[in-house]
């Protein structure tokens, strides 16, 4: 039978070859391999044109409050000459040029002294190599600032499923030689990563999933140890232990993105599509912790932004570039200001939706 792609031609030789692998080593294949990986080869596939689309594609609003959190980080700081910012997970450098943007307008000072760097996979420059970081460290100095902003749900995670009280590991096989998914018994760091969280999942009703994100401990391990003085600041979507994984979630959070459309087949068109999975803030500020970094703030993406000013902003450009979609809404220059009005209002909405991105969650921890 002719499979889809030439990466799943591979998978299948390789597991022919040595065995199953397992859905993290899956994952992360589908997703970096050098030849063929989701994120690796070819043009970003981010945007409206893409597969999905990230805070930063919703206009200026989002980097514009990111640079007043840079900027205060750095106030905070005592304004060190140069601050030296490494945003890993760039994505098309968006962020950075509003970032940029808003600083030359508002903080001119602050402005001249960002150093910012977009760490970029296809440049060697990966987020959970220890060797590229130190390198890079070694070059340019450490950074005061790590911006992870939709990063860590694309790490490798390993897959786990309850079945009569007892926990299995799914891998990935073979079937007539198509890919499928397999149990067995689960590594015992796996199993001791959800006893650490006293959750009950002996207790689930058979067929419960979910994800174990190994790499976002030596993620965050790897940046303690970057981090000299400063601070982290992690954007993505997921939640705290207890309420990641509960019976509310009997299929966890693995999700899949193509052309805009979602779906929970993550062994289809390997190398063709996003995979993802929710963090777990509970590993990341635990290990933070146990590493030297303090917690100075989990919240959602609607909080942050607000204390950021994201309504005032709004507020403002509403008073000063379309004041003639109220004085002149009967004219024709008014109806095209009333559109455009609209549109950067339902842009914020989108940021802030309490059921969308707004839920995203915001940590920063400190050295």
């Amino acid at each position: 039978m002719a499979t889809s792609s030439l990466l799943e031609q591979r998978l299948i030789v390789r597991i022919e070859r040595e065995g199953p692998l397992s859905f993290a080593e899956y994952m992360r294949i589908a997703l970096y391999d050098p030849e063929s990986g989701y994120y690796t080869a070819g043009t970003p596939r981010i945007g409206w044109s893409g597969d999905y689309f990230t805070s930063g594609d919703l206009g200026d609003f989002f980097a514009h409050c990111l640079g007043r959190q840079l900027w205060q980080m750095w106030e905070e700081l005592g304004r060190p000459q140069p601050l030296r910012i490494w945003e890993q997970g760039a994505g098309r450098g968006e962020l950075e040029a509003g970032v940029r943007a808003w600083a030359e307008q508002e903080q001119p000072e602050f402005a001249r002294a960002l150093s910012y760097r977009s760490l970029d996979l296809q440049r060697g420059e990966d987020a959970l190599s220890a060797e590229a970081l130190e390198q890079l460290r070694e070059q340019e100095g450490g950074p005061h600032l790590i911006l992870a902003n939709e990063l860590v749900d694309a790490f490798p995670v390993h897959l786990v499923e309850v079945r009569q009280g007892q926990l299995y590991e799914i891998y990935v096989g073979l079937e007539k030689g198509r890919l499928r998914e397999i149990a067995v018994p689960p590594a015992p760091e796996v199993v001791t990563y959800l006893d650490r969280y006293c959750l009950r999942w002996r207790s689930f009703p058979n067929g419960w999933r979910a994800e174990i994100n190994l790499e976002a401990l030596r993620w965050i391990e790897l940046q303690a140890s970057l981090l000299r003085r400063g601070f982290l600041l992690v954007i993505d979507y997921g939640d705290r232990a207890a309420r990641l994984y509960s019976r509310a979630r009997p299929q966890g959070t693995l999700l899949c993105y193509h052309k805009h459309r979602v779906n929970e087949q993550p062994l289809a068109r390997p190398g063709e599509q996003d995979i993802t999975a929710h963090v777990n803030f509970s590993a990341l500020i635990d290990e933070g912790r146990r590493h030297g970094l303090r917690l100075r703030l989990f919240t959602t993406q609607r909080a942050w932004l607000e204390r950021l000013g994201i309504f005032e902003e709004l507020e403002q450009l509403r008073r000063t570039h379309f004041s003639a979609a109220d004085q002149e809404r009967a004219t024709d220059q008014g109806q095209i200001a009333l559109l455009r009005w609209y549109n950067l209002r339902q842009r914020v909405l989108a940021l802030t939706d309490p059921a969308g991105l707004g839920n995203f969650k915001v940590l920063i921890m400190r050295r």
